[in-house]
């Protein structure tokens, strides 16, 4: 479910966005365009995060792996148990694939 507070016709848009990227190549474009590296870098850094997680990393290895911060982990964290669950189902989806 969506939170309400989060849905609206730009954001709808943007995920329509997402969506209409065909490589991981066009997804740089897009991403780099759209985004500052330090942002793409954040982003990719939490979903790193949150995959150790799921692979019941220690807080000590996620900080080494990645270097995110413990508040970093704890709210990654928080979103694994409380959230969309919109990292389980791309993290499902990511092993399936492999």
């Amino acid at each position: 479910m969506v939170n309400p507070k989060l849905r609206d016709d730009l954001n709808d848009q943007l995920c329509e966005a997402v969506l209409k990227l065909e490589t991981v190549e066009e997804c740089y474009q897009f991403f780099e365009d759209i985004c500052t590296i330090s942002e793409i870098k954040a982003m990719s850094q939490r979903l790193e995060v949150a995959r150790m997680l799921q692979d019941h990393h220690t807080y000590d290895d996620i900080v080494g792996r990645t270097g995110a911060s413990t508040a970093t982990i704890s709210r990654v964290k928080r979103c694994l148990n409380y959230g969309a669950d919109g990292y389980s189902l791309v993290l499902d989806r990511l092993k399936d694939k492999k």
